[in-house]
């Protein structure tokens, strides 16, 4: 007989799962789709599209399938469906094939996003959560350096090889958890009690009406909102900023290009999150609400005048200064966002209004990305850019609103 392993392990090893095959099969992406596949720059935007149009509408509906079933029975699906998804984008080199692959590795990652914070709370407790949701930050990262590491030799030899590593590990992550994965304080209805269709519905509605009932959960919603506005504009502009207004210097004479720099960019923006994550762990009280909101305002505020410092940096290094502390400051805020909102949730509801927030920021880089690409054509990429920042900037007033409401220290 098979022993379930505890939880916290399982959940460190899917974050170094997330992390390596993340890095492995997205860092050379682009080059693959543009070199291999042959994409033009309509349809690499139109992926990104598809990838978030497929988020958006499936977030709510897997979210109330993991509050109604099963959280690990869900994460169990989205880490099949994320490894296919990568195998069939490497398999066949074609248009469609690719697009399809993006529809099912978005819908794989709905099947996980609200499924497994809701898990590890309901296994471990709001509190221990928080701090956990900081470490495991942590540990992806640290995937990410061994991905991007083990991505360059893969894709030097074939760069349709990461992808079938990348998704030949998920499906082998998924053996593992239907194996080891426990589940223990999820209570599903018995069977002579389900009602089919009338569960899901329901369930849907109790987490909408929940959002509804708690106004810090209504801030928060429009403050996710900010957020996935401004991030298809930092995400997409800021590595053609550095090509179109930099040059890349080479001070050791180790003859680096974009390449090289981009890579060594990337190892660093993840020991940079490590850093700030262990800082956040040392001194944020993750079981205050008040604690976690006011830490979250400043971190945005940082943001907001880093993205402006690297838009108008004339000085390559100075510019770097800035993209890096940006992305170890944006490293920290998922999981401490993760954790205020746990606060507020139920426990029959929790997947479903993770969900929500995350089906929230996927309308926003829908529309958000389009709209500041076209600012960008108009205009200058750094003017893109401080408009990037100036959506973002919202979500500091929106925190002082969620202070001076009624923010309870515990559900």
């Amino acid at each position: 007989m098979i022993h379930k392993a505890k939880p916290v392990p399982i959940y460190l090893m899917m974050a170094v799962f997330y992390g390596v095959v993340g890095k492995v099969t997205f860092t050379m992406s682009t080059i693959y789709r543009v070199n291999v596949v042959g994409l033009d720059v309509l349809q690499l935007l139109l992926l990104g599209t598809v990838l978030e149009a497929s988020v958006f509408l499936f977030e709510i509906p897997t979210g109330v399938i993991a509050d109604v079933y099963s959280r690990r029975l869900s994460i169990i699906i989205g880490t099949v469906l994320m490894g296919l998804g990568f195998i069939l984008e490497g398999l066949f080199p074609v248009f469609f094939s690719v697009l399809l692959a993006q529809v099912t590795w978005g819908i794989g990652w709905t099947f996980i996003s609200g499924a497994r914070p809701a898990w590890l709370t309901d296994e471990v407790g709001v509190e221990r959560a928080g701090k956990l949701f900081l470490i495991v930050q942590q540990i992806v990262q640290v995937g990410s350096i061994l991905g991007i590491l083990l991505a360059v030799p893969l894709a030097r030899f074939s760069l349709q090889l990461p992808y079938f590593i990348g998704g030949g590990l998920f499906l082998l992550q998924a053996v593992i958890l239907v194996l080891f994965m426990p589940e223990e304080n999820f209570h599903v209805l018995p069977k002579e009690e389900r009602q089919g269709w009338k569960d899901l519905f329901g369930t849907m509605r109790d987490g909408f009406l929940l959002v509804r009932r708690r106004s810090t959960l209504m801030w928060y919603a429009l403050i996710a909102l900010f957020v996935g506005l401004y991030s298809e504009g930092w995400d997409r502009l800021k590595e053609p900023h550095l090509l179109a207004n930099h040059t890349f210097p080479d001070p050791l004479h180790l003859n680096w290009g974009a390449i090289e720099w981009f890579a060594a960019i990337g190892i660093a923006t993840s020991l940079l999150v490590i850093l700030s994550n262990q800082v956040a762990i040392r001194y944020m009280d993750t079981g205050s609400t008040r604690s976690l909101a006011r830490g979250l305002q400043g971190v945005y505020a940082v943001m907001v005048f880093s993205m402006v410092g690297f838009a108008l940096a004339g000085n390559y290094w100075v510019a770097i200064s800035f993209m890096l502390l940006f992305d170890m400051l944006r490293g920290v805020t998922y999981p401490l966002s993760t954790a205020f909102v746990n606060h507020f949730l139920d426990s029959k509801v929790r997947a479903t209004v993770l969900s929500m927030t995350g089906q929230i920021d996927a309308f926003g880089q829908m529309t958000g990305g389009p709209v500041i690409g076209a600012v960008g054509q108009v205009t200058t990429i750094p003017v893109a850019i401080i408009t990037s920042a100036a959506i973002l900037f919202p979500t500091v007033p929106l925190f002082s609103l969620v202070l001076r409401g009624k923010v309870p220290e515990e559900t």
